[in-house]
């Protein structure tokens, strides 16, 4: 496994591990690399001193805090760009998904809510659904469960009450 600094255009610098220098050549190539910060697909190496192995623990879980930082960030674009680009059709996600899947609707981005039993019956029938990763704390006061009532975490409810 190598390790690079990369850059993106507006300058954000961010780590990307990869097999060896021929894997990032190939992604790099292919556009597969982005930056965690703002999602530019404008990406290069920047300069980086050489590596050296220290036993200090404190960088290691200094690096797992970024790497969950970073993680975290990507998660939230990714579901950012979900909600703005995609219908949310809430708990018709199952009948919704299968129209599109059988040419019954015009092709479109969805999302919404399935039950686990639901999620699996989709993918034994081939739809196409992937989970929609985390939940926002905007998120869960905006769009109801499925019983109509808003989202809130058990902690949150305590308070309330």
């Amino acid at each position: 496994m190598i390790k690079y600094r990369l850059l993106c255009d507006a300058d954000h610098e961010f780590e990307g591990w990869f097999r060896d220098s021929v894997d990032y050549d190939a992604q790099s190539k292919d556009g597969l690399i982005e930056c965690p910060a703002c999602g530019s697909g404008i990406v290069r190496k920047a300069v980086m001193s050489p590596s050296i192995s220290r036993r200090s623990t404190g960088s290691r879980e200094m690096r797992l805090a970024e790497v969950r930082r970073d993680m975290s960030k990507a998660v939230e674009r990714a579901r950012n760009y979900v909600e703005k680009n995609f219908d949310y059709v809430g708990d018709k996600f199952p009948e919704e998904a299968r129209k599109i899947h059988y040419g019954e609707e015009k092709e479109r981005g969805i999302f919404g809510e399935a039950t686990g039993k639901e999620v699996r019956e989709m993918i034994d029938e081939g739809v196409q659904i992937a989970p929609l990763p985390g939940v926002s704390k905007q998120d869960a006061s905006k769009k109801p469960d499925r019983a109509g009532k808003p989202k809130i975490s058990p902690a949150a409810a305590k308070k309330l009450n």
